[in-house]
C-alpha cells in the first residue's frame, strides 16, 4: 500500500490531501520545519529543523517505491522520481520523466535570472478553480497507483 507523502511547508492543498487519502484509505505523512508545525487529524507528522532543504532530504529519504508525494519543488519531485515514486504539485501537476527535466532546466534559467537582478512574476493568486484541478489530478493519481 502507497504512502501519501507531503511537503507541508508552504502547502495549499493540505487538508485536501488529507481527506482524499483518507478516502482512499492511504496513510499520510506531514514533513515539516519548525516554522510551518502543522498537525492534522489521521495524519503522521515530522517536524525538522529549520535549514536549506532539510524537509525535502528527510522526505526523499522516506519514499518508497510507488509512494505519492505533494510538492511545488522540481529538485525535491526529481528525487522522488528517480526513487520511483509519484509526485504532484499544488495544482494537480504530476512530475513525469517527460516534463521533469525541462522544469528543472526552467528553475535553473530562473535562478540565474534573478542572480543577474532580473525580475520574475510570481505565481497568480490561488482560485477556487486550482482546489478543483489538484483534487482531480490526485484522485486520478490514486487510482491509477492503488490498481497497478
Amino acid at each position: 500500500m502507497p504512502a501519501l507523502l507531503i511537503d507541508a511547508d508552504g502547502c495549499p492543498v493540505v487538508d485536501l490531501a488529507c481527506q482524499a487519502a483518507k478516502e482512499h484509505s492511504l496513510p499520510v505523512v506531514l514533513i515539516c520545519d519548525t516554522s510551518h508545525e502543522m498537525t492534522r487529524p489521521g495524519a503522521e507528522t515530522i517536524i525538522v529543523s529549520k535549514g536549506a532543504d532539510a524537509v525535502d532530504f528527510v522526505l526523499v529519504n522516506r519514499v518508497k517505491k510507488g509512494d505519492i508525494v505533494i510538492t511545488q519543488d522540481y529538485g525535491l519531485a526529481a528525487m522522488v522520481l528517480a526513487r520511483q515514486g509519484y509526485a504532484i504539485d499544488q495544482n494537480g501537476r504530476e512530475y513525469t520523466p517527460d516534463n521533469i527535466d525541462q522544469l528543472l532546466l526552467s528553475r535553473h534559467t530562473a535562478k540565474k535570472i534573478r542572480q543577474a537582478g532580473g525580475r520574475l512574476k510570481g505565481p497568480s493568486k490561488r482560485q477556487e478553480k486550482d482546489n478543483e484541478r489538484f483534487s482531480m489530478g490526485l484522485h486520478t493519481l490514486f487510482q491509477r497507483v492503488i490498481n497497478q
